[in-house]
């Protein structure tokens, strides 16, 4: 071979050499590329899957809470729903008026009541095994409701918690009437002790509640024996209604049977007409307790009265 020949295969070995060298630069620049949009392919693969994890935790999270908020709420309406106050719901829908409405007019001695008759039969004192059972089927034959404001001492007596049951079940309102009705206990020189009172009446609820086998009764409905305008000093009694939704419900009407001599049937119906005369709004005191026989006789006629006179009959609630 001549040194020319030599001299050319050595150049052509050196630019094969080159061009060799060189494609395996672009070899490994585009394995390089390739390898960086793979990385880069799966870190924006990864990235979405985490913000799609992120946004899928968050969703999970929104709908807990939505659905914490929607039992909550559930749990709440059916507490509601489950609370009875003074009254069976649905009696008290078509016949229970407001007490503190009631309460007001009373203090202010405003008996309008817009024009609007309206009577409430309320009965204290009992229930009683002899008269209380009597005036509830008075009170059925005509259709009408009363409230009936009940002691303690009487819920001792034996039966007096089946008729209380059955003034619930028969869609009437109950008022606390306290436990003791103790007036030198709750009002010790006239003057309201407000620690005994309500120690008395908190007796009273709970005894309620037992007498009707129930837990989720209440009343916001009291009446102070002997009225609480009888008693001096009762301005905390008062703050204490506002402060607990609750009413002092006394009397503007009454057929007379604890004042003074005994009465019959015709005398407290009597009493009752001349006290109630001119008011369109009246409660009426009357006593179911044991000894209120005449009452009883005078009842459904004191009923027929007020009918006659076009008035409604309402609950206390």
């Amino acid at each position: 071979m001549t040194k020319g020949n030599r001299r050319k295969d050595s150049s052509a070995n050196i630019n094969f050499s080159k061009k060799s060298r060189g494609r395996k630069r672009r070899k490994r620049l585009n394995m390089k590329k390739i390898l960086l949009l793979l990385l880069i392919v799966v870190t924006i693969g990864g990235c979405a899957k985490i913000a799609l994890a992120y946004r899928h935790e968050q969703e999970i999270a929104r709908i807990e809470t939505e659905n914490k908020e929607k039992l909550k709420k559930l749990l709440e309406n059916n507490q509601d729903s489950q609370k009875v106050v003074g009254q069976k719901k649905e009696f008290k829908e078509k016949v229970g008026v407001d007490a503190q409405k009631v309460w007001n007019a009373l203090n202010a001695y405003d008996y309008d009541n817009g024009g609007k008759k309206e009577v409430f039969l309320t009965f204290d004192d009992g229930p009683s095994t002899t008269n209380t059972p009597k005036v509830l089927e008075i009170l059925k034959n005509n259709g009408v409701k009363g409230t009936f404001f009940v002691i303690g001492r009487s819920l001792r007596m034996d039966g007096a918690p089946e008729i209380l049951k059955q003034i619930y079940e028969e869609g009437h309102a109950i008022g606390n009437h306290s436990y003791s009705h103790d007036y030198s206990y709750l009002y010790p020189s006239r003057v309201l002790n407000m620690n005994n009172f309500l120690e008395d009446f908190n007796k009273n609820s709970e005894l309620i509640n037992k007498s009707l086998g129930m837990d989720n009764f209440s009343t916001r409905v009291i009446r102070c024996p002997g009225g609480q305008l009888s008693w001096k000093e009762t301005t905390p009694l008062n703050e204490y209604m506002i402060k607990n939704n609750m009413a002092s419900i006394d009397w503007n009407a009454l057929n007379g049977d604890a004042e003074g001599a005994k009465k019959n049937a015709d005398q407290l119906y009597d009493f009752a007409v001349k006290s109630s005369a001119g008011n369109n709004l009246i409660v009426l005191l009357m006593h179911d307790t044991y000894g209120k026989e005449e009452t009883v006789k005078y009842l459904d006629k004191m009923i027929k009265y007020y009918k006659s006179n076009g008035y409604e009959f309402k609950t206390l609630v």
